[in-house]
């Protein structure tokens, strides 16, 4: 009998990003399935939940892909390696299960070229494709600033040293509520400098420097500027970034295909005010040629052909349901009825990124499990 092969979270990654047929056979049970799922232009899948496979494949066999890739999916692994084995037994052919399961797909993280900045500088997207999370890394003469990371830190110091850059600046574009911010223990590991808006940093228990609009920093001797631009709405303190006079890192206020929610500090009614001027005011106020970088994405169908999430401020302008309400009463109707289910532990989430708590990493896992949930649905 053929020996059963596992497929690494990166392996399959590759796959959805390079948009290849995949078949997935979802062991879940209906629920977690629903919520969050793998997802991709070529992506087919069946959900079946392990409870009705335990004594047998039989009734699922007529329902594979007779000459197609078949990835099994569970929770951490073992339910996969139990199904995908009966499979073969089954004389199912081309059958891998995911390595580490939903949980490995959610911290797989694939760097992508966006551009290339002025004298020979470098900008790099961080896809976690099983969370919806971006971040970013800019490049120049040998030195490296990173933006809203995440906390498999690995990812970024691996790019660094390829890159022969040290990190001497991390930022928070806002403290975060659906993932765990890497961005202090990077600029530790690195010795750098950790940024975040100080109107986000009144709970924080550790120093940081105060990221403000008004103040330049500089990636290297080519002096790359990351000049920040105060949009709150997201949260309070939330801050955009403009590099290279040519990239808009939006952070959680604008994404290609939505807005960013107003309320997971308890604060909606507060806040969509301020979501609203950052929209129509703030960022209609700068060049429609900038090129949106947000931190979040929702739907795979925001990937361009080149696996990048971006968007031309101008054409988000045009297209983005989001930017299209003029009537303030409208918008703020619109925002407070169309908000999602908040992010899994997303209270936890905020101290664990304030430094009141120190989960343990299993912890930190499970904190994460499912979508990321930063944005207006459906507005």
């Amino acid at each position: 009998m053929t020996q059963l092969q596992g497929m690494s979270s990166e392996v399959l990654a590759r796959k959805v990003l390079n948009r290849e047929q995949v078949f997935i056979l979802d062991v879940r049970n209906e629920e977690d399935h629903a919520n969050w799922r793998i997802e991709g232009e070529g992506v087919s899948r069946l959900n079946v939940p392990y409870f009705e496979l335990m004594d047998g494949v039989e009734a699922v066999l007529d329902r594979l892909p007779a000459h197609q890739e078949i990835v099994v999916v569970c929770a951490k692994e073992g339910s996969s390696v139990f199904v995908a084995e009966q499979l073969l037994e089954a004389g199912v052919t081309g059958v891998s299960y995911l390595m580490g399961g939903m949980k490995a797909w959610s911290e797989q993280l694939m760097p992508v070229k966006v551009a290339d900045l002025q004298d020979g500088g470098e900008l790099f997207q961080f896809l976690r494709l099983g969370k919806g999370c971006l971040s970013y890394m800019v490049i120049s003469s040998g030195e490296a600033a990173v933006i809203d990371a995440v906390r498999m830190t690995d990812a970024f110091e691996t790019l660094a040293r390829d890159k022969k850059a040290t990190i001497v600046h991390t930022i928070d574009t806002h403290l975060h509520a659906d993932h765990i911010s890497g961005g202090r223990q990077l600029a530790e590991n690195a010795g750098g400098s950790y940024w975040l808006p100080e109107k986000d940093a009144d709970e924080v228990q550790f120093s940081y420097h105060k990221l403000e609009e008004g103040g330049v920093l500089t990636v290297g001797t080519t002096s790359i500027r990351l000049q920040p631009i105060y949009s709150p709405g997201h949260t309070i303190g939330s801050t955009s970034l403009i590099v290279d006079d040519r990239y808009l890192l939006s952070g959680d206020i604008l994404f290609v295909a939505s807005i960013g929610r107003p309320d997971l500090a308890g604060k909606a009614q507060d806040w969509v005010g301020d979501l609203r001027t950052t929209l129509y005011e703030r960022y209609q106020a700068l060049s429609e040629d900038l090129l949106v970088l947000p931190a979040h994405f929702g739907s795979m169908s925001e990937l361009g052909p080149d696996g990048i999430v971006s968007a031309r401020l101008g054409d988000l302008f045009a297209s983005n349901p989001g930017l299209q309400i003029a009537d303030e009463s409208e918008f703020r109707r619109t925002v407070s009825e169309n908000l999602p289910p908040q992010p899994n532990a997303y209270q936890d989430i905020r101290l664990t990124n304030m430094g009141r708590i120190a989960p343990t990493p299993e912890e930190q896992r499970d904190m994460e499990i499912g979508p990321n949930r930063c944005a207006v649905h459906d507005v």
